[in-house]
Parts: structure tokens; sequence; C-alpha cells
């Protein structure tokens, strides 16, 4: 039974029904939009949430009605107990989903069939094993593409994440929306974020207006169609005439979709952030081990959150360094 106080009710009226949980800030990849090349400061082991603590923090924010949960990292798989926590998750009355590099998904298979997640995401930002190696910094590319197409094959709903960047991927959205011609995948093409030592800056970014200049000027009038998005979905969804799949863009930076943001999330040292942009976090782990209410913080938490994008609410603001500059690493945060 859902309890009566809405504390997942913002001050705007937005109603926070979605949880990702990071369990790892480790990672068998180095993106260079998500970590620094010279790596992060990780938090001590005694600091990141036990499978247990896990499954009483997400337990207490279905109870107040979230009703999606996504696992996120780092590389989430690559926590020994992760199978375990994917098991006591599933035991929950949600949807759960998971965000991969999918490098060592394959061994995953099973467990993820058995606490039926069908909705897989995967990090995928060049389809070229050279670049591929250059923005991930290990050579993984034949696997990750192996496990890809093994995920279709097994039946999962797969979606293709794309950080594009200007100069680098740019010149590969046409390939990867040519994927969805014989493939049953949603690629998604999304603007690259300013976080912590991943040097942005706008020069970099290729916006949501220019993805759509590739698009037009690649296919014909009337063979690109619009589809329907998904309430307090992220991304404006596409594809093309005849084609399998789908594309979209997630246009955070030059269109964001503030207005209907029903996420939180939990970071794998159990601190809460209202906004992916906010450089601000509620420790939910320590009154919990204390054995104190986390509600009352959740709520707090809750509350605080900004209109939009973390207070930046400008392209002005969001360019100034000294407003993102203190927000975490991608990878300390959960992508």
């Amino acid at each position: 039974m859902k309890k009566q106080n809405n504390i997942l009710q913002d001050t705007f009226g937005r109603q926070h029904t979605y949880l990702r949980i990071s369990l790892t800030e480790l990672c068998n990849l180095r993106c260079t939009y998500c970590m620094p090349a010279e790596g992060i400061q990780l938090s001590p082991r005694s600091h990141i949430m036990t499978y247990d603590e896990v499954y009483t923090i997400a337990k207490t924010f279905v109870d107040h009605g979230v009703t999606k949960i996504r696992l996120t990292g780092g590389e989430p798989l690559v926590r020994r107990d992760a199978d375990v926590i994917l098991k006591k998750l599933a035991t929950l009355p949600v949807e759960l989903s998971i965000t991969s590099n999918a490098v060592i998904i394959d061994r995953f298979i099973d467990v993820l069939k058995e606490c039926n997640i069908k909705n897989i995401n995967v990090s995928l930002d060049s389809l070229d094993a050279e670049k591929f190696m250059e923005i991930t910094r290990r050579n993984d590319f034949e696997k990750v593409y192996k496990n890809i197409m093994l995920l279709i094959d097994e039946g999962f709903n797969v979606k293709l994440n794309a950080v594009l960047i200007n100069g680098f991927n740019d010149n590969e959205i046409i390939d990867f929306i040519e994927l969805t011609n014989e493939l049953p995948v949603s690629v998604r093409f999304i603007e690259f974020m300013p976080f912590d030592g991943n040097k942005w800056d706008k020069a970099k970014m290729v916006s949501y207006a220019q993805v759509m200049e590739y698009v037009n000027a690649n296919y014909n009038d009337g063979k690109v169609i619009r589809l329907q998005d998904a309430p307090n979905d992220t991304s404006k969804n596409y594809k093309i005439e005849g084609y399998k799949g789908s594309f979209a863009i997630i246009s955070s930076v030059t269109n964001p979709f503030c207005d209907s943001c029903n996420r939180i999330r939990l970071t794998a040292n159990g601190r809460l952030k209202n906004c992916l942009f906010s450089s601000s976090e509620s420790d939910l782990l320590t009154p919990l081990r204390e054995g104190k209410s986390i509600e009352p913080m959740i709520q707090k938490t809750i509350q605080a959150k900004f209109k939009v994008r973390g207070g930046m609410d400008t392209m002005k603001k969001l360019e100034q360094p000294d407003l993102h500059g203190n927000n975490r690493s991608m990878i300390a945060i959960g992508g």
C-alpha cells in the first residue's frame, strides 16, 4: 500500500516516479566525456551502498510511488554482486532496466531474463573501431558490437546511446540511423553535456537542430517520420519510413525536457541528486546506517529541485564553468 505523504512531488508539481541507481563508480571503459583522463578519486569501499542498502533505499522510493528503476554505473555489471542486486530489486513492483557498455553483458543474459529485464540501453559512441578506442581508451569494439547483436537475438529491447561530439563522431549520424534499417533498435543521439573534468565547451556540442539538418539533408521529404513521444520522455523520437528501428535526440542542453522531468538519481555512495546538472547532493546512506528515516531527506531534496537544469536556465549560465564545475564527473553520478 502506497503511503499518502507525497514526498516525491516538487514545488512545480512534478511527480518523480523514475529512480536511477548507480551501483558502482568503477568501469571497464574510460570514455573521455564521462571520466577525466587522470581518473577520479573513488569513494572508499565502506562508503558504497551494500546490496541490502540498495534494496532498502529503492523500496522506500517504491513505497512512495516510484514505478521504474534503472541501474547504471560506471558499468553496473562490473560490481561483483550485480546479479544479487538485480534479483533483489526484481522482487519490487517496478519496471527494472539497465544501462551498460555491453563489454561483459553476455555473461548476464540468463540473469537479465530471470529478473524480467526487457529494456537495455547500451552506450556506443562510434561504429568505427579506431574511434571507439580513442573515445573509450579500450580496444573492445568487436566485443561490444557482438554483444549488441546477441541482445537483439535474445529478444531484448535495445537502445544505443551515442554522445555526439563535433568534429569527432558527428559524421556518423547517418551511419547510426542506417543501422535501424535492418535492426529493431533505437539509436539515441545525446547532446554533449558539461561535467567535471570532461572539458566541455559549446563548440564541441552537436545540437538537436544540427542533427536534424544531417537527417533532412540525407533523406527525402516525407521519409522522416516524427513519432509520438512517451509521457515524461527525454527524447524526441523519429524513424525512417520502412526501417525496422528508430532514432531519437536527447537535447538536454539546447532544448531541455525539464517541465516533464520525473527522474531522480542515487549515486553509488548513497547520495541523492534531484537533477543531473545539480552540483548539490543529499546523503541518504548515513542516516540509513544510523537507523533514521530517510524520508524527510528525500522530501527535502525533491522540494529543492530547480525548474530547469539545476538552476542553469539559460545557455549563458551553462557556459560558466563555475556553475557546473562543482558537479561530479559523469562516471561518479551514474549514466
